[in-house]
């Protein structure tokens, strides 16, 4: 006799009404905060943080705890509910981002950009793996091995963020210019070792090891990951897009969200992040010549506009600012902030010398590197996750995010504009110049017809 099993219970009406309530009053915010902070010249990063600051343990817990409480229950299986849509958004964000990575760009760079992101790495990650150690109780989390806390800050200091980074050189007018390529292919080199770097420290934190040999077999499994994705990965990526390419934009935009979420299952059984599975997997759909971009426009869009911004919001919500108002915390947080700022800075500058570049642009390299951005807000994330960090470390490490990217752009235009540009970087401009023209008057012409 076979008995039937009860159907799994569907969400109650309730908690689906406050989920969706937390959903749209999270992105409602993060958009107009976000196009306020870019109005006023601010990374939009830092409004969609504001978001889950302003409704979180920051300010509303404090100011209405009743209806904080009704609002943002803390009940786990409630609140990993918000959790799962931002981390949908943040795996996308991160397959998006690995898109762009061009490793041809990197080699042509070569020998330069080696230096920069070598001593622009090494400096700040032992330098966080110092100040790592002689962190306060209140900054690390209870049975939390003291040796990984702090080689996870040492990765949280020493990443660049690629996003918030190509944002200001546009903005600036300076991709097109050799010491905004120098700039962005150092990032791209930083971000990669990066992700690389924080798997292994994941791992440890996942194992709890406290000896060598959990790292070994961390960094072998790694190697043997991105040794099968250069040998068999893109052969996969190649057919499943050709077969994609069939049924248009949408079945690619399907193929490819699978591929990510599929290629990010993977290395979280392994033991390493999801995110870097969505980053290889990102890698490696980019470099294909079967990638038609222009059909991924719509998924760009729905991340850019709604994923990640609820993605950033979310992560604002883990920040609690009373925090900093331990002293032990404070103090902390200062020495962390000047540390990365310092570190990163000399690292980049100490590399560009070294590489025979002259004064202003090592100046230029260490401003536009010193931004953080969106990659430590994840690294920030995964900590919380993985039970690394406290709440007062991961505010710390989200706050030298948010600064960081606020006072590059400044240092970055003021070091450029003393960089007198080459002869060919004269013509690029006049060519970017007459192109922008071209587009202005294709379009009045189009909205003339």
């Amino acid at each position: 006799m076979v008995i039937a099993a009860a159907p799994v219970a569907v969400i109650p009406a309730q908690n689906l009404m406050i989920l969706l309530l937390q959903l749209g009053l999270l992105l409602g915010l993060a958009t107009v905060l976000g196009r306020l902070a870019v109005r006023f010249g601010l990374p939009a990063l830092l409004g969609e943080l504001s978001a889950g600051i302003l409704i979180g343990p920051s300010l509303l817990a404090n100011a209405a705890p009743d209806f904080s409480a009704w609002l943002l229950p803390t009940d786990p299986s409630r609140f990993h509910m918000i959790d799962a849509v931002g981390q949908l958004g943040v795996l996308l964000l991160v397959g998006l981002t690995g898109m762009h990575l061009d490793l041809g760009f990197i080699r042509r760079q070569g020998r330069t950009s080696a230096w920069i992101s070598g001593t622009g790495l090494t400096i700040p990650l032992v330098l966080g793996v110092g100040i790592g150690f002689l962190a306060p109780a209140e900054m690390i989390a209870e049975g939390v091995d003291h040796t990984v806390f702090a080689l996870f800050l040492g990765v949280a200091l020493c990443v660049s963020a690629i996003p918030v980074i190509a944002k200001v050189l546009m903005e600036m007018r300076l991709l097109h210019r050799d010491i905004g390529q120098l700039i962005l292919s150092s990032a791209v080199i930083d971000d990669v070792v990066g992700w690389l770097l924080l798997s292994v420290v994941s791992a440890l934190a996942t194992a709890g090891a406290r000896t060598g040999q959990a790292a070994l077999t961390a960094i072998a499994l790694l190697a043997a990951l991105v040794l099968a994705a250069v040998l068999f990965g893109r052969r996969v990526v190649a057919r499943v897009l050709r077969a994609a390419d069939r049924g248009g934009s949408v079945t690619t935009i399907a193929a490819v969200t699978v591929m990510i979420l599929l290629s990010a299952a993977a290395t979280q059984a392994m033991g390493f992040e999801a995110i870097l599975g969505a980053f290889v997997c990102g890698a490696l759909v980019g470099s294909s010549p079967d990638l038609k971009v222009a059909r991924l426009a719509p998924l760009q869009t729905l991340v850019a506009a709604v994923l990640a911004p609820i993605f950033f919001a979310t992560a604002g919500l883990r920040m609690d600012l009373t925090e900093l108002a331990k002293p032990p915390v404070l103090v902390a947080g200062i020495v962390v902030l000047v540390v990365a700022i310092a570190a990163k800075f000399a690292g980049a500058y100490l590399g560009a010398r070294i590489a025979r570049r002259t004064k202003w642009e090592a100046l230029a390299l260490g401003a536009g590197l010193n931004s953080r951005g969106v990659i430590e807000v994840i690294i920030a994330m995964v900590g919380l996750r993985l039970g690394v960090l406290t709440t007062a470390s991961y505010t710390v490490i989200v706050l030298v995010a948010v600064v960081t990217s606020m006072m590059a752009p400044p240092l970055l235009r003021y070091a450029a504009s003393r960089i007198a540009p080459t002869e060919d970087e004269a013509v690029r401009e006049e060519f970017f110049d007459t192109l922008q023209g071209s587009d202005r008057e294709l379009v009045t012409t189009a909205k003339e017809a």
